[in-house]
Formats: C-alpha cells, structure tokens, sequence
C-alpha cells in the first residue's frame, strides 16, 4: 500500500489515557456514598414575573399543563395574557442531611411560549418531594447567564428560556436519612466493579486490623459498627472515608464523531489484527505495534505520526473494535 503523505488538518485530535492505565490510590470518600444518605429531587410550577415583553402569550392550551396544574392546587380560569409573566417549572436537589433554613440553588424552565426569562423574578413557589409534600420555598431573581459571545466565525446565542436562582429555596423540611441500620453501614460504589468492591472491604479490614466489612455485591460493601464506636457515628464514618484505595476500571473507550475526540480509560489492548482503510495497511503483529506493545494509546500515536485524520483514526478504530480488549462507546 502507498504511505499516505502527511497534511494538515483543521481538526484536531485529543485522547486522554486516565491514570497511565491504572488508578492512584484514593479515598472511599471519593468514590462512594453511604447507603440512606442521598440527594432528594423537588419540582413546582411557579410564575416568573418582570419581563420585558416576552413572557407567554396566553396562546398555548394543553390539557396536559391544566392537570399538571391542579396536581399542584393551581386553578386558572383562563391562561395568562400579559407577555411579562411566563408559566414556570421550578427544580432542585435536595443533599441529604440538609437542615431547615439551608438554601438550594434552583433551575427555572419555561413552559409555555415565553422567548426568554431574563431579568425576571421568580414569585414565591412551594417545591415538592415525590411524596408529594413541601419541602422548599423558591423566589428570587432570574439569571440567564452573561452576554452573547461572539468568535471569528459566529455568534454564540444564549438559552434564554432556562435560568438559575442561586440560594434561592430556603428548605422548610428535613429529609430524614438512617445510614446506620442493625449496627451496620453500608457503603455503595459509584461505579459499581467486582475488584474494587473486594479492594474496599479488604482495605477497611486491613485499616481495622480485623474483618468488620464484607463486600456484598459489585456495588455495596456492608461494615459492622465496633462496639467502641456505638456512641461516636460520626468519627468512624470519618475514619472510613479517609481510607485509600486503587479502584480497578474496566477498559473502555469512548468516541465523539462529531468532535473528533478519542477518550480512553483503562488499559486497552489489541490482539493481532490487520486492517485496511483508505491508503492505510495497519497491521498489528506478536503483540507489537511499531516496535511498541499493542495497546489503542499506541496506535492511535502511530496513525497520527503517518498523518491520519481524526475520522481516520476513529474509522479504523470502530473496524477494529472486535480485536480491542475493550467496551466501545460511540456519541
């Protein structure tokens, strides 16, 4: 096969390979959370006033918006016609062990035709859990963001149907959470994994210096509270969320066509294989590629070097993904 001649391009690739193949030590803290401490989801529907003419035209009826409206005791004989009030979803998370009087940071969403939300206030607004009781308060101003940015080639143009109220709920009712249950905790990966399950319990154990934790499943290791820890929660969950671990990852990679982006995680091998693209012959034999071992980081450096564009690389790695030890994400 002829060489392929070297040529620039406007595009550019980026792969990243996360911890040179393998993770550093870190924190429990950092990759898990206690099972009964969780965020909490609240939502209403509110009304956002002080627009400058482009708020909801009144023109939009929906059966759907009237019975979402009376779930949440709001009654209106006929639908707003003044163009500086726009119809609002309002959303916030909830973290657990949030106490009342905290604040929540709020998003803002129209749901009628309102052309943007900007500079406007939000009315006073109950915010509701699933169980369908109050348990926030949301007002306050709007924001949209900053002004349109323009580059060399185009303008940016805001979002301006959706905003933000920074601390704008006041929580009005705590969310109960229980971590501790049959003088147990239970700890619950992120990332769910088989190996870094083991390596937590083990770590703890060995932290300890006798067996207090076991790992259940992928995602959930289960410890026995120490009797000398019975009246002190709080210092031995801290103690947990100190110690370190190497999780394991499972090799995969994930491709965004549109962009030209490679991401890599793990360490990612090629068996032997040959493929032929365009004016490319790549051939990856005994385990070597370009006299270096047969991983994607590598190749993906060898095909860059012969001058491959992004669409090339990500073409030949799409056709060789039945030789790539690895989990194939395409965006």
């Amino acid at each position: 096969m002829k060489k392929l001649y070297i040529f620039s391009s406007l595009f550019m690739i980026i792969f990243l390979i996360l911890s040179s193949y393998s993770f550093s030590a870190v924190r429990i803290k950092d990759i898990s959370n206690f099972r009964g401490a969780r965020d909490n989801q609240l939502f209403g529907i509110g009304l956002v006033t002080g627009l400058s003419g482009t708020g909801d035209s009144g023109d939009v009826p929906s059966e759907m918006l009237n019975n979402m409206l009376v779930n949440f005791n709001i009654y209106l004989d006929s639908y707003i016609e003044t163009k500086n009030t726009a119809l609002v979803m309002v959303f916030a998370d909830i973290p657990s062990f949030y106490k009342e009087g905290m604040r929540l940071d709020v998003t803002v969403a129209a749901i009628g035709d309102s052309r943007s939300l900007e500079n406007g206030v939000l009315m006073q607004t109950p915010l509701y859990g699933a169980d369908n009781k109050v348990y926030a308060v949301a007002q306050g101003n709007v924001l949209t963001g900053g002004t349109n940015v323009r580059t060399t080639s185009n303008l940016q143009n805001r979002y301006k149907v959706v905003g933000y109220v920074p601390q704008g709920a006041i929580i009005e009712r705590e969310i109960p959470a229980n971590i501790v249950k049959d003088n147990t905790v239970t700890i619950n990966l992120k990332q769910p994994d088989i190996t870094t399950a083991a390596r937590v319990a083990t770590a703890i154990n060995t932290a300890f210096s006798f067996k207090i934790s076991q790992a259940v499943d992928p995602s959930s290791i289960r410890i026995t509270v120490p009797d000398y820890f019975e009246d002190d929660i709080i210092s031995f969950l801290a103690l947990i969320e100190e110690i370190e671990v190497t999780p394991d990852v499972k090799a995969k990679i994930v491709i965004n066509e549109k962009t030209g982006t490679i991401i890599l995680g793990g360490e990612v091998v090629i068996d032997n294989f040959t493929v032929s693209y365009g004016n490319f012959s790549v051939s990856v034999e005994k385990g070597q590629i370009s006299g270096k071992p047969a991983t994607v980081a590598n190749l993906i450096t060898a095909l860059k070097t012969s001058g491959a564009t992004p669409q090339d690389i990500i073409a030949i790695i799409q056709a060789a993904s039945p030789y790539i030890y690895a989990d194939l994400v395409v965006m």
